[in-house]
């Protein structure tokens, strides 16, 4: 892969309620296929558009920590946390939009279906002048049928916009579409906190570390 162009910079925000083995691999796939110098992890403070998270904030920053202290390429990053009130990805990259100035290329990763359901974000328009778009999906899930499925205004805003490789991503400032096959583990944060408080295991679920704090501190029972 070609470094040439400017770096690329990747956010990856969620509940993280709590973080597991399914977000970890698709985040370490995404750093090597696109070639990011850096994924931030950015637990949300109050999600407009999901429940509310069942740990507390401080609970999930901790496991987001542990989760991915041994890899250089992940940095956690707590301002949504730190902010309070509703969590709103726009104001989270016009922040670090300014912090890494012009020369550093953003990238925002999330999956395919919240991706699909992106004109319910705020001021979702504006989000294609601040970065490129990392959409995550399983092998398979190709990009005619991810059109398919989007409305017809995320459709015609799209049209323009879908780039086949990452060195197209380095060359122009935002506003591309990059699709990363990656592999999706059948695991969700929903199926971890029922095994916990159903007793059951969730180790090769989520980190050992991860395991241990969330049994430490009694989460999720």
């Amino acid at each position: 892969m070609s470094n040439s162009g400017a770096p690329l910079v990747g956010i990856f925000g969620g509940t993280f309620d709590p973080i597991h083995y399914g977000h970890l691999r698709i985040a370490e796939e995404i750093v090597k296929t696109v070639g990011l110098q850096k994924l931030y992890f950015v637990p949300a403070g109050m999600p407009r558009l999901r429940h509310s998270p069942v740990a507390s904030p401080q609970h999930r920053v901790e496991i987001v920590r542990l989760a991915i202290q041994k890899n250089p390429d992940f940095v956690l990053d707590e301002r949504e946390i730190n902010r309070g009130g509703v969590s709103y990805s726009i104001d989270t990259v016009r922040e670090f939009k300014q912090e890494f100035g012009e020369e550093i290329r953003l990238c925002f990763v999330l999956g395919a279906d919240a991706f699909i359901n992106l004109p319910e974000w705020k001021n979702w328009k504006e989000l294609f002048n601040l970065f490129h778009f990392i959409v995550s999906t399983r092998p398979g899930y190709t990009l005619t049928l991810i059109k398919e499925l989007l409305s017809k205004e995320l459709r015609e805003e799209c049209s323009q916009r879908w780039v086949s490789n990452t060195e197209s991503l380095r060359k122009d400032t935002s506003g591309l579409i990059f699709i990363a096959s990656t592999t999706m583990l059948d695991i969700s944060a929903t199926s971890i906190r029922a095994h916990i408080a159903d007793g059951r295991s969730v180790r090769h679920l989520v980190p050992s570390v991860t395991v241990n704090y969330i049994s430490e501190n009694k989460l999720y029972l």
